[in-house]
């Protein structure tokens, strides 16, 4: 059971990675496309994607932190 909870951390890492990529890329077209469609906004919604990519990276962050609490093996009964 211990080696099944132990190969589970890498699992969270890349899931984790691969969520923020995602998370980060719709941030970033969205605001190139919303730019796009009206110039003048620009500074407001720069600021507002750097907020939303420093979200999505905090919550990859407390995925990765995660992976690393021990969390206890379940006992099993006979």
């Amino acid at each position: 059971m211990s080696i099944v909870v132990g190969a589970l951390a890498p699992l969270a890492f890349g899931l984790a990675a691969i969520g923020s990529g995602v998370g980060v890329g719709l941030i970033v077209g969205k605001t190139i496309e919303s730019v796009a469609r009206q110039p003048e906004m620009q500074g407001r919604l720069q600021t507002l994607m750097w907020i939303g990519i420093a979200l999505t990276e905090a919550l990859a962050f407390i995925a990765i932190g995660v992976a690393f609490i021990p969390f206890p093996i379940p006992a099993v009964t006979p």
